[in-house]
């Protein structure tokens, strides 16, 4: 069974930088796509930044421009870099692994989560 571990997470002032990973335990075939997410307290889980296999990357507008999804195949790791952070972007950050197998079925993985806070 594949798992996602999350780091990075943490208490920073606004204006402030941090980079979040996603670790698999295992290489992933067939991926689908594979994007972070957030819920914040009192809020539904919304996607916040996507990478297809292709490498091309998508983002919701509130971060546009200030956080970058990346990743690293040879260490099964997905990464976002957000800079200049601000109090709305406090919540629980998520990543996931959307994966095809037989028969065109997706398969989601999700990882356990990690704080991020960010203080005016």
């Amino acid at each position: 069974q594949v798992q996602l571990v999350e780091s990075g997470g943490g208490l920073v002032q606004a204006g402030g930088s941090l980079r979040l990973s996603c670790a698999a335990s295992q290489t992933i075939s067939n991926i689908h796509a594979m994007t972070w997410n957030r819920q914040a307290p009192g809020k539904k889980r919304e996607l916040v930044a996507g990478i297809s296999p292709g490498g091309r990357t998508n983002y919701v507008d509130s971060v546009q421009g200030r956080f970058t999804i990346s990743r690293d195949n040879a260490k099964n790791t997905m990464y976002l870099q957000m800079n200049n952070l601000q109090p709305e972007d406090t919540a629980v950050y998520y990543c996931r692994v959307i994966q095809t197998q037989t028969g065109g079925l997706l398969v989601d993985y999700w990882g356990q989560g990690t704080q991020v806070t960010v203080s005016s």
